[in-house]
Formats: structure tokens, sequence, C-alpha cells
């Protein structure tokens, strides 16, 4: 622990306690619930980012949508900005007509294209109703786990094996105490396929079924260099940068894969770059060596890339989760259970 987080300690015994009472005010039904029609599943964390959720999100709906369902994501999207008029109930389900700015909105409707339905906004009741008058009845919650305003059929939890706990905000990354890990419907270990220590840690507050996944490289490309090909990036000296919750595991994972990474700068999680950002970060990569730079498909949306003069590289990765059918049939078997529970 820094100093800093020392000196912010104390600060982690109220947060806790309101933490605390606050799920507990929920799971009493003191504070009640919106139900959206429909199937819910929450995608969520203990910590603030870095564990994996977009791409856990965009596999759910993958493959959601190959099995032919009405999907939609709601999502708050971080700092992005939503046009005031709501999506237009005639417009298509496939669309998202919030134009939000968020850099991981942005990427899900990158990957998703018009199979999936987008409903951004702080208010993601509102927006699941919208969807719904569209023909919506499958939603998946990124980022849900502390948003128990609204109900869900299965909840989601994401833990990072190389950085799984900590103390709680504001002298850590944990939003929730540990024990919130009793609301858990499932837990989803990433950046390991065996974390005993993860797994004993979990144990001590859920008996929910534990699964695994890893980050897969689906490609290397230039969104402005249309010369290069994908192999140009591994023959070539590369200076990463990123502003993700992990930037660590980020440069761990290049180098994983084969990539010759001589050195880093990281910035804050969705830090917007400006042309000085990215002239500071040539001058850094050119006096290491590098010919190249290269980010997370993230940062893409944030970055201006076009003021660089150096070979540009984007890597975009996805989930493959282990034991995929294992997961996949108990996670329909809870939402299933809950429908039962809940009733009509």
């Amino acid at each position: 622990m820094t100093l800093k987080d020392s000196l912010l300690w104390p600060l982690t015994l109220p947060y806790g306690a309101i933490s605390h009472l606050r799920a507990r005010a929920y799971r009493t039904r003191i504070l009640k619930q919106k139900r959206l029609a429909g199937n819910v599943i929450s995608v969520g964390n203990l910590t603030t980012g870095g564990t994996g959720k977009t791409p856990m999100v965009i596999w759910i709906a993958e493959r959601l949508a190959a099995e032919g369902k009405s999907v939609g994501i709601l999502t708050r999207g971080y700092r992005g900005k939503t046009a005031s008029k709501p999506a237009s109930p005639s417009s298509s389900v496939g669309t998202d007509a919030s134009g939000s700015t968020s850099d991981e909105v942005q990427l899900m409707k990158a990957r998703l294209g018009h199979r999936v339905a987008f409903g951004v906004g702080a208010d993601r009741f509102a927006r699941g109703q919208e969807l719904a008058k569209r023909g919506v009845d499958w939603f998946v919650l990124d980022d849900a786990f502390q948003h128990l305003q609204l109900a869900r059929d299965v909840d989601i939890v994401m833990i990072d094996a190389t950085n799984p706990f900590g103390h709680l905000l504001p002298a850590g990354r944990l939003r929730e105490p540990k024990t919130a890990l009793a609301r858990s419907d499932l837990i989803v270990v990433t950046r390991s396929s065996h974390s005993p220590a993860v797994e004993a840690a979990v144990r001590r507050e859920t008996n929910a079924p534990i699964f695994y996944a890893q980050a897969d490289l689906d490609s290397v490309y230039s969104p402005s260099h249309a010369h290069l090909a994908t192999h140009d990036a591994r023959e070539q000296k590369l200076f990463a940068f990123c502003g993700v919750g992990n930037p660590g595991a980020f440069v761990a994972d290049l180098r994983g894969w084969g990539f010759q990474i001589v050195g880093h700068k990281f910035f804050p999680d969705h830090y917007r770059y400006t042309p000085g950002d990215v002239h500071e970060i040539e001058a850094e990569a050119q006096a290491a060596g590098a010919g190249g730079l290269i980010c997370t498909e993230k940062d893409r949306f944030n970055c201006p890339c076009s003021a660089t003069a150096m070979d540009f590289w984007v890597c975009a990765i996805s989930l493959r989760v282990e034991r995929e059918q294992d997961f996949w049939r108990t996670m329909m078997a809870t939402i299933a259970s809950h429908k039962s529970d809940v009733g009509p």
C-alpha cells in the first residue's frame, strides 16, 4: 500500500458500510428493483475495470444473436454523450440511436454491427423499455453488478487473477467488499486457467460455479496505414500504449503472442488522447528504438491515430471461455430457475 493509499484507507470504512447497507436494502426489498420484460444477464465485477467485462459482453451477445434471439446491450457508457432524442420505435432493432461517444460502446458496435441493439444511458431500465418496444427480449447488462436498481436473472462476476481484489475504494480498486460475491451466480476468472488462491477466496463468500477465460488474439490491423499487412507488426519493434484498467496485462499479452515490445506508456482508463499526447508517445517510442506503435482496440476510439507518422497498429482480442458449453448450460439453467422462482 502506498502512502497515498494509507492516507485514504480510513475513508474505506464509511464507503464499505454504505455499499453493504445499500445491497442489504435491495436484498430485503426495502428498495425495490425494476424488472424488464425479458431475460436479463448481468456482467460485472468487484473492481474498477480491467477484468474483461467488455469482451464477455460481446461474447454473450454474439452467441445469443447466433441462436436467433433478439438481443440488446444496456450500458451506462463511460462519459459518453448520448443524443437527447430517444431511439425511434420504428428504427431497426439492430441500430443504436443513442449517438454515444463512449469508447466501449463504439468498440461493441464495431464488433457486433446490426446484430445487436444498444441502450445507452444511466437509466438502464428506461433504455431497456425502449428496446423492449422494438422487440428485444434478451438483455445483456454491461458493468452492472452494482446496478442493483434493475433486476437480473443471472449475475456473472468477472475476476482478474493477476489483480483480483485489494482494498476498497478510495484506497484500492474494490467497489464493494468481497462478501458481495454472495450475490453472484457465476464467477469467471480471467487471465488464468487455474488459480487456487482466487478460488479459495471466492469459496469463502459463495458456492457459485467458477469458470476460467483468457484473451485470444483476433488480429492486429492498421486503421490509418492500409498498405501494412498483419505480419509486418511481428517483424517490427513496437512501443505499446494504452488507457485501460489493467495496462500491464496488455503488454504481457502482447509479449506472450510473440510481439517485440521495446517500451510502453500507460494512461488512465478511458483516456482521451490529444495530438500532443501522440507526439509525446512517438518521441518515447523513437527513443526506445521502436519502429511502430500498438494499442488496444478500445484506445483506437480515443486516439487521433492520423496524428502519427509512425506505423500504427491496433490489437483486437476476444474472450475464450474454457468449458464453454458447460458455462452456457449453467447460465441458461440459472436463468430458467430464476424465472421459475419469480413467476410470471
